[in-house]
């Protein structure tokens, strides 16, 4: 058995999600099926994240375990032929050791969030950033959003569903950074918790609209109550960037 790694590029708006689901196409249902289409073999495909229905990837890792004799391009190759028109691609596809699991050997996954900031409505990114028709303080979401960095009790950001043992997790980074018309929050941390990016980027919106002081962020991350959470922001603005691996 040879264990395959994959990283997938996708839109996540037609997916029910990344994880199989009984009713509905998920990402993982549609590489599954190319590669029981592809081998004969049915595999199961082990990702680095579980990203909601909605959120996008630009390189979410992955592996499957097959027999069938192919090389790794002609996988590839295979793969984004039998996917198509679903908006999910191969975009990297090596040969790993045995011993290397998507998500039990990542060390740290980083999110993107993107908002655009405008009266207009968006066209080419519609679908795939938060519209807010207003101008944002990104200097003040940035000051704020340092609060949330380092090792925390996170309850507050964290989803009713979340099925996490713990809800203390470890932020690496929170960056934002803005452009002509809107901005990008970026994240890092070796785990988050479900829905944890969404809430918090949600809450650093209310900063930026002027509707949350800067002090409140620290306050709702002390309070380790839900019910403090100002906003959940959807799920169409947020992207899986890249997972991090030893040795890469």
């Amino acid at each position: 058995m040879r264990r395959i790694a994959l990283t997938l590029e996708y839109d996540g708006g037609p997916f029910m999600g990344l994880q199989r689901q009984p009713h509905g196409l998920t990402v993982q249902s549609a590489v599954e099926a190319a590669v029981l289409a592809i081998t004969g073999e049915a595999a199961t495909m082990h990702a680095a994240g579980r990203t909601d229905a909605g959120v996008h990837a630009l390189g979410m890792r992955a592996h499957i375990d097959i027999a069938y004799a192919i090389t790794p391009f002609r996988l590839m190759e295979a793969l984004n032929a039998v996917m198509r028109p679903a908006p999910v691609a191969v975009i990297a596809c090596a040969e790993v050791a045995a011993d290397w699991h998507a998500r039990f050997s990542c060390t740290a996954r980083a999110y993107r969030y993107r908002i655009i900031t405008r009266r207009a409505p968006p066209t080419l990114e519609a679908g795939r950033a938060w519209h807010i028709r207003q101008k944002l303080d990104g200097k003040a979401m940035q000051r704020a959003g340092q609060a949330l960095i380092g090792t925390h009790d996170f309850t507050t950001f964290r989803s009713a569903h979340c099925q996490s043992t713990s809800p203390v997790k470890t932020l690496d980074l929170l960056s934002v950074t803005q452009d002509h018309d809107g901005m990008h929050i970026e994240v890092a941390a070796r785990s988050f918790l479900h829905h944890q990016v969404r809430s918090m980027v949600g809450c650093l919106a209310l900063v930026g609209m002027g509707r949350w002081p800067e002090a409140r962020i620290a306050e709702a991350l002390a309070a380790r109550d839900r019910t403090t959470l100002g906003l959940n922001a959807p799920a169409h603005g947020l992207y899986f960037v890249h997972a991090t691996y030893p040795g890469e």
